[in-house]
């Protein structure tokens, strides 16, 4: 790619993401559009700014960016929990790393790149003269690079460290806050055998933690299969729509001029039909809901509830039986991230689920091989004249061969990789995983090494190792120096991949084309009309944390490579916090908090991405005739692979499980409130299943105030 190429992405991507960001900060001022980008203020009763129409809401204004800068990590913590906090905490982590990288690499390295070579460089990559592809082979200046290598691993395994202590200590302390959350009383008891005597799953439970935990052990909630149940429920709502939409309507006829009274008399009478039907379908749920005809559907799965935290984690931490395969325990999801559906999946399948989905992500990954190759074909345009010649005619367009090799590969392969978030989840969907944020850290993990393989790996060795494996052939002697000037050709793609993952992506992402072009066409067709409702979504972290540590990951690789590509770094983590502040504040709303589990596999990317950058060194010292500084690298790559395993034998448990110190604690601090009680009544309450609470279909007697089934 030529410099010309590169300037051309960069002009392309900032030109869009500035046009997009106006078009946002002019949209958001318009009440029309406050359900897309208020959806949280307005799904928490709080009201919107939006004052009388005068012609400053058609002006672009970056308050939202200072809004970003004042936000403390309190406020966040206070209003949106310590997972959300985390996911702030990865964006400010690449900030402070890339910063202080970019400093010393812009001032030290680049400079020392570029006059390092000998010989006139006659590469075609013309970022190679700022590479350390440029450095001459045995020069002692590549001793500088690892000086650097050396300081980028520590500084980064300083600041991983320090991250983990701190959200350790925040884990501890809002562990301590959500002292009445019901989970922490409430343990998943899975594989429960038939009682001998009653054969019941039931009264096995009962007898079975009444003989082995006598003084802590409180009550159940034996789950069933619902099945049946759950599909009335979905026909319920659905009539209860459907009578909404009708009163809506004949509201609607009433009122105007161009109606009759008989067709306001159509649907008050189609709406009584459907409300008859409801009454029937009420009764018919209810009948269900007795004991008499669901006890026979009880399903091998029970939350207990105890009256201390302290048994509660003794419980779930400990082995129960003797035969491992029976009373397996563990801590309880909250309510509202549990997944009702799964736990009637048998544990001794959930292996089976799990390997059926690391396969199909497995095809999905080769599938995606060809995209990947194509993507760099367009990039290497030298090379593609070769092998498709009426390629050549783009040369005949000034200034569209810049916009090709320079825009369009990474454009097509973020559009394309697109959809591998969505994909991914519906396949953790279909693994078994018991509550929500499970399911979500599962995509996550599978998002990333799909991204790293395909993004990565297979863009490095299409794009560069095989456009030179011909020539090597010929000139075998030439193969080190060839594979030294392949691992950092690749250093603009990257280059070309942030800018558009990060100035388009991030402003796509705070504008929510999609959200907003399906609000306007629903407003002006079959929702004409009626009240809008905000759109509330999560904060998807499967869909973000992994393309953010991918950036990540190429940003450390490529330190010692190419530290030109560190600045573009800065920038991206930068717009990244300003729109997922934002979005976070404004949009997204909180469904669950495992209180900072994401941690751990944020750090884990790290680390692997700080040690991908010391094996590549290790090569690239090596191909340039540089072995001692080789060697040199192997005790830091030891110090770094030792460090992770202290990280994960220091912190890992403590976020993993909770201490019997700190729920002894909280335990006291109750019962010094005289909370403990009144916690554990809730506890009692909140693990009922969907299909046996309450049945409210929002008419006059039609609703039921008590299940008929309550819990034991």
């Amino acid at each position: 790619m030529k410099a010309e190429s590169l300037v051309v992405s960069a002009a392309i991507n900032i030109g869009l993401a500035i046009l997009i960001l106006s078009l946002f900060s002019i949209l958001k001022k318009l009440p029309f559009y406050a359900p897309v980008y208020y959806a949280r203020r307005l799904s928490l009763g709080h009201r919107t700014d939006h004052q009388s129409f005068n012609f400053r809401r058609l002006l672009p204004e970056l308050n939202w960016i200072s809004r970003a800068v004042r936000v403390t990590e309190e406020e966040i913590l206070d209003s949106c929990g310590l997972d959300v906090l985390v996911f702030v905490r990865l964006f400010k982590f690449g900030i402070r790393f890339f910063v202080v990288c970019s400093i010393v690499g812009v001032l030290v390295l680049l400079p020392l790149n570029y006059t390092g070579s000998t010989v006139p460089n006659t590469s075609s990559h013309s970022m190679d003269a700022f590479t350390i592809s440029n450095i001459s082979s045995g020069s002692d200046r590549l001793w500088v690079h690892f000086s650097f290598l050396c300081f980028v691993s520590c500084y980064g395994m300083y600041l991983l460290y320090k991250e983990y202590n701190d959200l350790l200590f925040k884990r501890v302390q809002q562990l301590c806050n959500r002292r009445s959350e019901p989970d922490q009383f409430t343990i998943l008891v899975r594989e429960i055998p038939l009682c001998n005597e009653h054969k019941t799953r039931g009264c096995s439970v009962d007898h079975f933690f009444s003989k082995h935990h006598p003084y802590s052990y409180e009550s159940f909630q034996i789950l069933y299969d619902g099945k049946h149940l759950d599909k009335l429920l979905c026909q319920a709502k659905s009539l209860t729509k459907k009578i909404e939409d009708l009163r809506h309507l004949s509201s609607t006829k009433k009122y105007s001029r161009n109606s009759s009274v008989s067709d306001a008399w159509k649907y008050d009478t189609k709406m009584e039909q459907l409300k008859d039907m409801l009454q029937t379908l009420g009764c018919e749920i209810r009948r269900i809901q007795c004991r008499m005809t669901i006890e026979q559907k009880e399903l091998p799965v029970a939350f207990v509830t105890f009256n201390s935290r302290w048994g509660a984690v003794l419980a779930a931490q400990s082995q129960q039986h003797t035969n491992p395969l029976l009373w397996i325990t563990e801590v309880a999801p909250e309510p509202r991230d549990v997944i009702w559906q799964n736990l009637a999946i048998q544990y001794r399948h959930l292996p089976l689920y799990r390997i059926v989905i690391i396969v199909a992500a497995s095809l999905l990954t080769i599938f995606f091989v060809i995209p990947v190759t194509a993507v760099q074909g367009i990039a290497k345009y030298d090379r593609l004249k070769k092998w498709f010649p009426p390629a050549m005619a783009v040369d005949l367009i000034p200034k569209l061969r810049s916009i090709i090799t320079g825009y369009l590969p990474s454009a097509i392969l973020n559009g394309c990789i697109y959809i591998v978030p969505f994909a991914m989840i519906g396949l953790a969907r279909l693994a078994g995983y018991i509550s929500r944020s499970k399911k979500d850290i599962n995509a996550c993990n599978m998002v990333f090494y799909f991204l790293v393989g395909n993004v990565f790996f297979l863009s490095l060795l299409s794009g560069s190792l095989l456009d030179q494996i011909g020539e090597s052939f010929f000139h075998p002697k030439d193969i080190p120096n060839r594979l030294a000037s392949a691992v950092s050709a690749q250093a603009d793609f990257f280059v070309t991949y942030i800018l558009t993952n990060g100035l388009a992506g991030f402003s796509l992402e705070i504008l929510q084309p999609g959200l907003l072009l399906w609000d306007t066409l629903k407003s002006y067709t079959w929702d004409h009309g009626k009240k809008k409702h905000p759109y509330v979504y999560s904060l998807p972290y499967y869909r973000i944390i992994p393309f953010v540590a991918l950036c990540m990951l190429i940003g450390i690789v490529y330190a010692v490579v190419s530290p030109l590509l560190l600045p573009f770094l800065v920038g991206y983590f930068l717009l990244g916090y300003a729109v997922f502040i934002n979005q976070i504040e404004n949009v997204y709303i909180t469904t669950y908090e495992t209180c900072g589990r994401y941690w751990p596999y944020i750090h884990h990317y790290i680390i692997v991405a700080i040690i991908l950058m010391q094996v590549t060194t290790i090569g690239l010292f090596g191909l340039k005739a540089k072995p001692s500084a080789s060697f040199s690298v192997i005790p830091l790559l030891v110090v770094t692979i030792l460090f992770n395993e202290y990280c994960k034998i220091r912190f890992l448990p403590t976020f993993n499980q909770v201490s019997v110190q700190d729920a002894k604690k909280n335990d006291e601090l109750d019962k010094e409130d005289g909370l403990m009680e009144e916690n554990v009544r809730k506890a009692l309450d909140a693990y009922s299943p969907p299909c046996l609470r309450p049945l409210d279909l929002g008419m006059e007697g039609t609703s039921s105030t008590k299940p008929f089934l309550s819990p034991a």
